[in-house]
Parts: structure tokens; sequence; C-alpha cells
């Protein structure tokens, strides 16, 4: 879930702003640090950024941007730019929330009430994003979620688990625990269990088989990175690979983040008793992948299927599930107009997850508060700067108005090739696959 740019598409793409005039950085109460740009010519709105993942220990600056190249567009067109660091590394989705609020407090007492605030963010300050959306939507005149776990928390973990549960039921005979992890070095020995294991997998055609059933329990894309060309659809042996090597990945958050996850959430937030695995993987986008590579490797699927129905559940801690709901699980109901963009082929954060919060907002009425958009490449949050402001624009238009403008692929790339003419522009046409378990609150 860490956030990603891809460098080479937001590098020098858009004429440097002036230098601002304030720069300031400072510490909230929390301890959490804050940033602030304020441009000369600020058109008094500030954006809020809320920024991804950061590891549990791991540097953690205050960012106001999602990259340098956008943070000089975005001053270049009078925007203040502020954000925090939030008080802890980690899964901190409960420092972040208030920390991101006491920042734009702190923006008001320096620079006075910006005419409106917008709150933006991407992966996991995507998900915080919608969070301040539906929770604090009084405090802000729209919100752009990028790239955000837009499943919520305990969908996200679930589905990790589920992926997870395959590599150790079909790979190995191993019993290492995959939840309920006292410290980083139990998580960390299971995974040196379970990756020689993933790696051996894939040197066979069964083994290959069985990588993608589990990268198909997370719904892996084909097309995992902004650099490599998109495979054919029917190309399953480039799309297997790519699944295999981000699969590594999602070993690690399913273990080593996770046992940090569940330090704070006091216990195990996943479950998969009474899970069904066949009928998620007929619900999976790479399903006809999977029934491909079975069939060439002569192994039969629907045993496999019947061995994860019988290996031994997982059972969740209520407490920690409670405490996932409230860090963050979504109700489908953002109190300000809310757009959300995601790219197509994201390993880590499944545009599936997408529209598992769009089926929320159905469910729960609030369908004209609610656009999305996808942009056509492999990774995550691999957006070109003009793909970004050209979302960001579109917000705009809907605070002014009170009217949702055309945010279709065309007028999208149309305006991102004026803000950042420099750069290829992938906005598409998609509907996601539906979420393998969804989990919200609109219910």
């Amino acid at each position: 879930m860490k956030l990603v740019l891809a460098t080479a598409l937001v590098a020098g793409l858009l004429p440097p702003a002036a230098a601002p005039p304030s720069h300031v950085e400072g510490v909230l109460p929390s301890g959490a640090a804050y940033v602030m740009d304020v441009p000369r010519n600020w058109n008094r709105t500030a954006l809020l950024y809320s920024h991804g993942y950061t590891a549990d220990g791991a540097p953690n600056p205050a960012q106001n941007a999602p990259s340098a190249a956008v943070r000089t567009a975005a001053l270049d067109r009078g925007y203040a730019l502020i954000g925090s660091s939030y008080a802890e590394t980690g899964w901190a989705v409960e420092h972040a929330l208030p920390d991101q609020l006491s920042t734009v407090d702190e923006f008001a007492k320096r620079f006075g009430k910006p005419r409106r605030t917008i709150a933006w963010g991407a992966s996991l300050g995507g998900m915080i994003t919608t969070g301040l959306a539906e929770r604090h939507g009084h405090r802000f005149d729209g919100a752009l979620a990028m790239c955000g776990v837009q499943a919520g928390a305990v969908a996200s973990w679930n589905s990790t688990l589920d992926a997870v549960f395959a590599v150790r039921t079909l790979l190995t005979t191993s019993t290492v625990p995959l939840v309920d992890l006292p410290d980083q070095a139990t998580a960390l020995a299971s995974a040196a269990e379970l990756v020689p294991a993933l790696d051996a997998a894939q040197a066979t055609a069964r083994g290959r088989a069985r990588i993608a059933l589990a990268s198909a329990l997370h719904n892996i894309p084909a097309w995992t990175t902004a650099s490599s060309p998109e495979p054919a659809p029917d190309d399953y042996d480039t799309a297997q690979r790519n699944q295999y090597e981000q699969l590594h990945n999602i070993v690690h958050t399913g273990l080593s983040g996770r046992q940090e996850a569940e330090t704070r959430a006091g216990g195990n937030m996943s479950w998969n008793t009474a899970v069904d695995y066949s009928r998620l993987l007929a619900r999976s986008a790479i399903r006809p992948e999977v029934e491909a590579l079975y069939a060439r490797a002569g192994l039969s699927l629907a045993e496999d299927l019947a061995t994860l129905a019988g290996a031994p559940r997982i059972s969740a801690d209520q407490g920690a599930v409670a405490y996932m709901t409230r860090n963050l699980t979504f109700t489908g109901r953002p109190r300000t107009p809310l757009l959300t963009i995601h790219t197509t082929g994201d390993a880590p954060v499944p545009v599936q997850g997408q529209r598992a919060y769009a089926d929320a907002v159905r469910d729960a009425g609030h369908e004209k508060s609610l656009r999305q958009a996808f942009v056509h490449r492999g990774g995550h949050c691999a957006f070109t700067t003009g793909e970004m402001m050209a979302a960001l624009a579109a917000l705009e238009e809907r605070v002014d108005t009170g009217r949702w403008p055309d945010t279709g692929p065309n007028a999208l790339n149309a305006a991102a090739a004026r803000l950042d003419p420099g750069a290829t522009h992938a906005y598409r046409v998609y509907r996601p696959a539906p979420y393998p378990r969804p989990f919200d609150l609109a219910r």
C-alpha cells in the first residue's frame, strides 16, 4: 500500500512557479510535523494533502503534495498547499484524521480562513481523504481521493489474508502463523517460509497455476507497472509472471504490515470463516487466466478449491474488527463532493476497491456526491501530473457550480493535455469487476 509514483511521468512537465513567499514548517500538539506553502498569487483555495502509507519506523516528513512536479504545478496555479506527517507511521489512520484537521486549523490561524478547502490524497492518503469527506465533510468544499484504499480497512485486510492463505495452503505444508503475530520476528519468520515456496512454485506449470489462483483472490492485475507494456488479453504467461512478482509484496504486507496493524488493533482483524473461495474466484477479474493455466498444467482447479475449502479457517478478534471499522471502514455517505481516480493495473490496491465503494455509495443513496474516473495504466498511483491536475480542476468546477462537469475520459484527457502537454494521458471508460469480499457500513 506504499505510495509509489512513476517519477519519469512527473519530472519537468510544467514551468516552475515563483518561489512561494510563505513556506512554514512546524509541529502540531500531537507531535506530527506540518508543512505549508502559499504562493504570491494565492487563489484563496487551500489543498490539504494526505500522504500514503509509511512503513513503521521509516522517516516520516510532512508532505503537502503527491510529487515535486505536482507541487510546482499547483503553486503555479495559485493553490496553497498544506499537509502533515501524521503523529505515527504504519497504519496511522487513527492519528491521520485529527492531525489533518489540526493542520487546517493551524493554516487558518497563520493565513486566514481560505475561501475554500479541498482535501486530496493518494494511496492510504486517498482512504484518509475519503474518511475526511465522510466524517468531516462540513470542513471541506470537495475531496479528491487518488488510488485510495476505497474498499476500507476490514475488506482490504481480509483480501490480503485470502491471498496469503492460498499461498500457504496450496504451495506449502507449513503451519506458520498468518495472523495473531506477536512481533516482527514472527512475521518475518512466516515470510521466510512462504516466499521460497512461492519462488519454487514459479518454476513449474502446476505452481504457476496455483500462484494465479492466489493472485485472483486478491485481484492482482495482469498489468502491474507503468514502465511495462500491457499484456495481450490472452497472454496469460506474462500476466502470471507480473502477478507472481507482486505476490511477493502482498505476502510481505500480509505479514509484516499486518503485525504492525494488529498491534494497533489489539488482535487479528481478519477472518475467512465461511468464505467460499470458489465463489470468490467466480467474481475475480482474472478467473479466465486461472482456468486456462490450470488446464494447461493438467491440474484440477476443483480439487485445489476443495483443498482451500477444507483447510483450517481463521477467525477474527471482534475488538480488532471494531478498531478497523473505526479506522477506517466507510458508510458510503460522503458529505462533500468526492471524486476518485484509480489506475486499472494497480496491484497493491486493486481497482475493484473502487467498485466496492461505489456500491456502498449506491446502497446509501448518495450517488450524486460521487464521481469516479479510471486511468488505463499499470502501477500503483502511477498518474501523470496532468491527470491529477485535471481531476482537481473537475472537482473545482463541481464546487463552483454545484454540478458535476463532464468527467468522462475525453474531457479529462483534454484537460490533462492542456495542463501537462508533454505527457501521454490515459483516462479510459472502465467498470471494475466486483470486489471479492466487500465490507462497509451502508448495508
